[in-house]
């Protein structure tokens, strides 16, 4: 299979667009004791939360914005754990269970503000590019094509090269492909990826356009 690449763009952020809707924010000031029910502004939302959050311990708050978002994939001890650990790791790189990465980045991101950087400051990395099959290869775009895609482009320290070599030579299957890559949006021609910096960041990559040649696993 083979492709070609063309990157128009790739930016560094420290928040994710659309992380937190209104709904998040009136459920996480009710946890806070601090509920409202008369605004729908985001902005102002978000300004009586961080105000909310402020009457609160960091570990504490962490633990109520953890269990908000992630109830439903860690326990009360795990949570309690990460409250602390957060304050001086980067938790949403370095967690084991890389499924969690892009919500942990959220929460995160959220708390770091809140508290004027008393948290870690993690980054997210933006590609905007777009990718063409060649020789007839299949036209559908996922997240694993275009992870093994970049990896051909990537500084070979890299974090998803040293640590996925066998999947990304296709001796293995790549599920974890679907949690490198967050979010793999199309826009007409043109494709946006969204991933953490730890395993991509913009001074990583070596060119604007490359063709590669991948493999898909296959089942013996």
């Amino acid at each position: 299979m083979k492709y070609a690449i063309k990157i128009h763009k790739i930016s560094t952020v420290d928040t994710l667009e659309n992380a937190w809707n209104v709904e998040d924010f009136k459920a996480l000031l009710e946890k806070f004791d601090f509920p409202n029910e008369e605004s729908n502004d985001l902005q102002e939302l978000q300004e009586l939360l961080f105000m909310a959050i402020a009457d609160f311990e960091p570990h504490e708050a962490a633990a109520i914005v953890l269990d908000y978002k992630l109830s439903n994939n860690l326990n009360e001890g795990q949570i309690d754990s990460i409250s602390y650990e957060m304050l001086v790791d980067k938790i949403s790189e370095e967690y084991p269970k890389i499924n969690l990465h892009k919500q942990l980045f959220n929460v995160n991101q959220l708390l770091h503000k809140a508290y004027n950087g008393k948290f870690p400051n993690t980054k997210a990395t933006l590609v905007d590019f777009e990718i063409t099959p060649l020789l007839n290869s299949p036209k559908e775009i996922t997240k694993e094509i275009v992870l093994k895609c970049f990896a051909k482009n990537l500084d070979s320290h890299n974090v998803v090269i040293r640590l996925f070599g066998s999947q990304l030579n296709a001796k293995e299957e790549f599920d974890e492909a679907n949690d490198v890559i967050w979010n793999l949006e199309k826009n007409e021609n043109t494709y946006r990826l969204t991933t953490s910096d730890y395993w991509m960041s913009k001074d990583e990559f070596l060119n604007e356009e490359i063709d590669c040649k991948i493999d898909l696993f296959e089942e013996e």
